[in-house]
């Protein structure tokens, strides 16, 4: 890449170095070209001039013949650099231009004899004649008196080619200056461009020092242009995949070790149930079936989480939060024999997706069931606030241990004083993929022995239709308070209480 880099650039600077030379050129020899050509049109007006005066200046007397005339004009005439000239008189050279004149025109006998030849015509023109010699620019004036013995002629030449020759020399120069220029541009376009690809160079190094099993190599990030923020998306792009890697890891080490035991639950009972024995028979068809349902739930837990990724995981549409909260309570009721209250209903309608909303929220009522004595008070509630919507769960269970709290929503996280069989240890996990789909968090407040209560955030960007709340009416957790709940606000309450093992 350098070296192309190098080479477009130099390639670019030739490029432009030709044009404007070429252009230049062009320009310069046209001018050139105008000039001569003017220069000659004025010496055949000054000789118009003197022929028509017809006074010959060195003896104030009228010209008596044509070959004086040309000598009077030659005389006047001060010829420019490669600008020779000559007088003719029937046919012959009659005058040549002084010795400090260097063209000499009377050394290139093909000009000396298409000058003669135009001693017959009266036509003025300026002409290019090439002969062996040279390229000249030339105009011939011919001139007759009545009383000449014999027409004459005055020839003005300029060497074009030596005009154009230095031209040449000049651009000639500028070739070589421009050559330098290329030779410059490349050294310093070389070391340039080395040090702007130096820090691809060490992102292809790190690459390749990358392998399956070690994400933890990361490209130095220098300055503020494209190729830092490339650096950085790809130091972006090493943490996702360190993370997806770690997460997929962990996942395979969980997963197993989850399988594996009810597997071998399942192996062990029927190696050793006794196939003669109706009773053993049922009670290891009852429990197989039990550690079966209980992998049917682990897989199904990880089919969602691995849908949570996609982005259609979630279709959001405009939701009227009251009637979700209560729709939520009514489908929770049935989880355990709970008092159930509905701490406040939000009136307001918000977009979300209700049944990814509704998985998550009964997911936390499902929890609060299985950490909380029968009889006790579970309450739903959700409260529109400034910039966020607020869903929670509130139970009067055994509560987490602050040392806990993080580890819960990770997979297969449970707190320390749960066990392994009250469920996948995915619950959590899928409530966090489904906030996080949307944009929101989720948090817990608990005390050990007094409950616990978790929040589910939902950020409130676009228009929301109904009132915002002015403060939250919800039972929080005062763990300063030697262990009690905390009541702020008024809860709007609605009880159910447990009849026949449902509340």
């Amino acid at each position: 890449m350098r070296t192309r880099v190098v080479a477009l650039l130099v390639l670019l600077t030739a490029v432009a170095l030709l044009l404007s030379g070429a252009t230049a050129y062009a320009l310069q020899r046209s001018g050139m070209a105008q000039q001569v050509d003017d220069s000659l049109t004025r010496s055949v007006q000054e000789f118009r001039i003197l022929a028509q005066e017809g006074i010959d200046p060195a003896t104030g007397e009228p010209f008596s013949a044509s070959d004086q005339l040309v000598f009077t004009a030659m005389q006047r005439t001060l010829p420019a650099e490669h600008e020779g000239m000559l007088g003719f008189q029937n046919g012959e050279i009659s005058w040549t231009a002084s010795s400090a004149v260097e063209l000499r025109l009377e050394s290139d006998p093909e000009l000396v004899r298409w000058a003669a030849d135009q001693l017959g015509s009266d036509q003025v023109a300026i002409q290019t004649i090439t002969t062996a010699q040279t390229t000249y620019r030339a105009v011939a004036v011919p001139i007759h008196f009545d009383n000449d013995s014999a027409p004459s002629l005055m020839l003005l030449a300029y060497d074009f080619s030596a005009e154009l020759g230095d031209l040449d020399s000049t651009f000639l120069t500028y070739g070589l200056v421009g050559f330098g220029v290329m030779i410059v541009v490349g050294v310093a376009g070389w070391l340039l461009v080395g040090r702007l690809l130096h820090p691809l160079r060490i992102l292809q190094s790190t690459a390749a020092e990358i392998s399956g099993t070690d994400l933890r190599r990361r490209v130095p990030v220098s300055g503020q242009d494209d190729v830092a923020e490339l650096a950085e998306t790809f130091n972006e792009m090493l943490d996702r995949l360190q993370g997806a890697f770690s997460s997929q890891r962990q996942l395979l080490d969980d997963v197993g070790h989850e399988l594996r035991t009810p597997i071998t639950i399942v192996q062990g009972h029927l190696e050793l149930q006794d196939a003669e024995d109706a009773a053993d028979v049922r009670e290891v068809r009852e429990i197989a079936l039990d550690e079966l349902d209980r992998m049917r739930l682990l897989v199904d837990d990880l089919v969602t989480l691995a849908k949570s990724g996609r982005p259609d995981f979630v279709d959001t549409e405009p939701t009227d939060v009251g009637t979700l909260t209560r729709d939520v309570l009514g489908k929770a009721s049935p989880l355990g024999p709970r008092i159930w209250t509905l701490d406040h209903a939000a009136d307001v309608t918000v977009s979300l997706d209700a049944q990814r909303i509704t998985q998550a929220w009964l997911q936390l009522a499902s929890n609060a069931v299985k950490y909380s004595e029968e009889g006790s008070k579970v309450s739903l509630g959700s409260q529109a606030l400034s910039g966020a919507l607020r869903l929670w769960v509130r139970d009067q269970g055994i509560g987490i241990r602050p040392e806990d709290r993080e580890g819960i929503f990770e997979r297969f996280g449970r707190g320390s004083n749960s066990t392994r069989a009250e469920g996948s240890g995915l619950g959590l996990n899928i409530v966090t993929a489904i906030v996080q789909a949307h944009g929101g968090s989720v948090d817990v407040q608990s005390a050990p022995g007094i409950g616990s209560t978790f929040y589910i955030d939902l950020p409130l960007d676009g228009p929301v239709d109904g009132p915002l709340d002015g403060h939250l009416d919800v039972t929080e957790l005062d763990g300063t308070d030697g262990g009690h709940l905390r009541q702020v606000g008024s809860p709007v309450s609605k009880t159910s209480h447990p009849k026949d093992g449902a509340a």
